[in-house]
């Protein structure tokens, strides 16, 4: 055999084992795929707040199964449990939006079905068992219950100079206060994905951005004095708070804030002192409270003031404390007991 006749075979070889070694990764390809853990808030979340939040949400509950909260969607409806994790094949989620869609079971029962992608990561999820941290916020859709787009009727708005000003100083600090639609001027800023690189001094130059309606602070290490700064938005229609370390007293600072619609206290210390602060504002719609201190008194309290409020709590809603027995009461009913031992004898 000549040297040539070597090399050729050699290179033969080489193609056919760089062939086979090519179509073993491509078959091997989907069950990689299957195998990559998924992310709760990344991949899974946006899922459910598109397609389920309508209909298992705050505010409609269909078959009494609520998808927006962790411990509520494991609880599932009174069909049983919607998810077992490990298991999407005896998930009667995943088995009613894999249905055909003239199904009667069929979910989603409003809308477009998931896309196949979609259904290939609800799948995984619930089959690399479901996982819903504890520290993902309630899941609320775009109006912040009804699963309806957000709808703000607000006149014209021309900002200021000062305003002007204001965003493109907070623009250079790395947050970007962007209009909420096209051809106006309204704006929204969400700060969470800037977490705790956002202080009190990051959002100082808010208090000149009068035309904010929607001001995300999730998970920022905003504190109490910092609110100070929005105190004057008028105009703010959605704040979210969740997961930072305001207390009853920040609250004071958004007292004012007429127009709010929607509030996200989940995961802060706040109690039913807090709330007090909110009795003013008649529009608020939706309200979350999940990980608080607020009780069931402080709940019904506010519900009582502002009318039709859906306030979301969790499952760990904290019970109302008795108060201790006193010795004089105790001294009363001993006493109370004698008199009526002596009326029998």
């Amino acid at each position: 055999m000549t040297r040539d006749s070597v090399r050729d075979n050699m290179g033969n070889h080489r193609m056919k084992y760089l062939a086979l070694y090519s179509l073993g990764i491509s078959l091997m390809a989907p069950s990689i795929r299957a195998q990559a853990k998924l992310d709760f808030v990344k991949d899974i979340q946006p899922i459910l707040q598109q397609t389920c939040i309508k209909c298992h949400g705050a505010e409609k509950q269909k078959g009494k199964l609520r998808l927006d909260a962790g411990e509520l969607a494991m609880k599932g409806g009174k069909g049983g449990p919607a998810i077992v994790a490990g298991d999407a094949s005896k998930s009667d989620l995943y088995r009613r939006v894999t249905l055909p869609k003239t199904d009667d079971d069929f979910m989603p029962s409003e809308g477009e079905p998931l896309t196949a992608k979609q259904l290939e990561m609800l799948r995984d999820w619930i089959n690399q068992g479901a996982s819903w941290p504890a520290s993902a916020t309630p899941i609320a859709s775009k109006d912040g219950a009804s699963g309806a787009p957000l709808e703000i009727k607000l006149p014209e708005y021309k900002p200021s100079a000062a305003e002007t000003k204001a965003i493109e100083k907070l623009l250079q600090a790395g947050i970007d206060v962007r209009p909420i639609a096209m051809n106006t001027q309204w704006r929204e800023a969400n700060l969470r994905l800037l977490g705790t690189n956002v202080l009190d001094s990051s959002i100082a130059p808010l208090k000149d951005v009068l035309g904010l309606v929607d001001l995300n602070l999730a998970q920022t290490k905003v504190t109490d004095n910092g609110l100070a700064a929005i105190s004057g938005l008028s105009n703010l229609t959605r704040l979210h708070l969740e997961l930072t370390g305001v207390t009853d007293a920040g609250l004071t600072h958004i007292k004012n804030l007429s127009n709010l619609t929607y509030l996200n206290l989940y995961g802060t210390p706040v109690s039913d002192a807090g709330l007090a602060h909110l009795t003013g504002l008649k529009k608020l719609k939706n309200l979350y409270v999940w990980q608080t201190k607020i009780t069931e008194a402080g709940i019904a309290q506010i519900k009582k003031t502002i009318p039709g409020l859906e306030v979301v709590a969790g499952l760990e809603l904290k019970p109302i404390e008795k108060p201790p027995e006193k010795k004089e009461d105790k001294k009363e009913e001993k006493k109370e007991e004698k008199k009526e031992e002596k009326k029998k004898d």
